[in-house]
């Protein structure tokens, strides 16, 4: 990792860029899959399935019999595990409905708001060497508790064409009924456009690499709306002499072998923690089967001091992390200095694997500095917010008057009209 001792402000920018690609580094490539996928379907999904998973698809669906042996070959541990954390998922995004709001605005004018459900939603599961089950129950749970109809959710297969039976468990578990056997760009276009197999949707959710989150942001371009910029996984620890070096050094290797474009950072008041932290890192890392991976993330890592608490508050503050683990003597200053972050946690017993699995937050959360603009996924991200008003004759003749002086003024005579006709037909009548 790259050290940093209380750099000024006007280095902040350069030492917080993520390793992350534009655009335009891979544009071509979503373009031609995008325009495939268009043209041949299912034909074009099977033939990139081929070409990028390496292996081929004659059914994209998955079928019920998949689903049993699925079920079937997980143990009761992990099964029950699932389940657990199913349940505390289920009651946190529950516990964020909330009721009809209306207001009577002036005598007569009733307005209200109401919820509706997203009727048809995608879900991108990453797959491959770190098939992520746990996604499926962050964005199932909260679109069955809002009621969205139709779920689709896309996959990578293995080599071997199959599905990992955790991932097919969560979905089963999640009642998600259709569920297909294609990953990357593909499986973005493929839930855009629609294919012969599968439906298409108005919005997708789901993590994925580069080439998943660029695709996302093409997509948005033909009219399908996305839940929010998540690419390449990032964390930020921010500790003191409070930190367990221990522990900080397992939460930024637990999101450095996601993948080699992830990346981590500790950021500390406290030297003495930053060489433990480095000790710790190395001792750590040989244990882990995905060492590989996660040696390239640290190389994009950063360790930075700072003597003031403030200038450390402001710097994460300016960085906006996925993930942020406050690990202070002073744990209150840091909570309550952070405006930018997708999911905070808080003391040394608070990992952010919690939200990852089973504490019952969303761990799908904007990336690469978007926590500025967008919240990780929740209930409402599967919900549209519809207003509805009624007015009685009391209410339009108590408004109209006003109506009337703003639309002409605006120079918009036919909205001014719509009132004045119903104003001098209760006139008469009243006459």
């Amino acid at each position: 990792m790259q050290n940093y001792n209380n750099p000024s402000r006007s280095q902040w920018e350069s030492i917080l860029k993520r390793p992350t690609a534009t655009f335009d580094d891979v544009e071509s490539v979503v373009v031609e899959v995008f325009n495939a996928v268009k043209a041949s379907g299912d034909q074009a999904l099977k033939e990139y399935t081929k070409k990028f998973d390496r292996t081929e698809i004659d059914d994209l669906e998955v079928r019920s019999q998949e689903l049993t042996t699925a079920e079937n070959t997980l143990s009761k541990d992990l099964k029950q595990a699932i389940d657990l954390a199913y349940d505390n998922i289920y009651k946190f995004h529950k516990a964020q409905q909330t009721s009809r709001v209306e207001v009577e605005t002036t005598s007569g004018v009733d307005c209200w708001q109401e919820k509706r459900p997203i009727q048809k939603v995608g879900f991108y599961i990453p797959g491959g060497s770190a098939p992520l089950f746990s996604t499926v129950l962050m964005l199932a749970i909260p679109a069955q508790i809002a009621g969205c109809s139709q779920v689709v959710l896309c996959t990578p297969p293995t080599k071997e064409g199959t599905v990992h039976p955790a991932v097919l468990y969560a979905a089963k578990r999640c009642g998600i009924q259709n569920i297909y056997k294609v990953g990357g760009i593909q499986a973005i276009a493929a839930m855009t456009y629609g294919t012969e197999s599968i439906t298409k949707v108005y919005k997708i959710f789901g993590p994925g690499n580069q080439f998943v989150t660029l695709a996302k942001q093409y997509a948005t371009t033909l009219g399908v709306a996305i839940d929010m910029p998540a690419g390449p996984s990032e964390l930020l620890v921010v500790g003191d002499s409070f930190a367990n070096p221990a522990f900080v050094a397992s939460d930024l290797l637990s999101q450095a072998e996601h993948g080699p474009d992830s990346q981590v950072i500790l950021v500390s008041t406290d030297k003495k923690l930053i060489d433990e932290v480095s000790v710790e890192l190395e001792k750590q890392l040989e244990e882990l089967p995905r060492k590989e991976i996660a040696k390239k993330a640290i190389a994009n890592s950063k360790m930075i001091y700072f003597d003031s608490k403030q200038d450390a508050a402001d710097c994460i503050d300016a960085y906006g992390p996925e993930h942020y683990i406050i690990c202070c003597e002073d744990e209150q200053f840091y909570i309550d200095a952070i405006h930018n972050a997708g999911s905070v946690f808080i003391g040394n017993y608070t990992p952010e694997s919690a939200g990852d699995y089973a504490s019952g937050t969303n761990h799908t959360l904007p990336t690469n500095g978007y926590t500025k603009q967008y919240s990780g996924v929740n209930l409402d991200s599967f919900l549209k917010q519809m207003t509805f008003q009624k007015i009685s004759k009391k209410g339009i003749q108590a408004i109209g008057p006003a109506i009337e002086l703003m639309a002409e003024e605006e120079g918009l005579q036919a909205h001014k009209n719509a009132v004045t006709l119903r104003l001098n037909e209760l006139k008469a009548n009243k006459e």
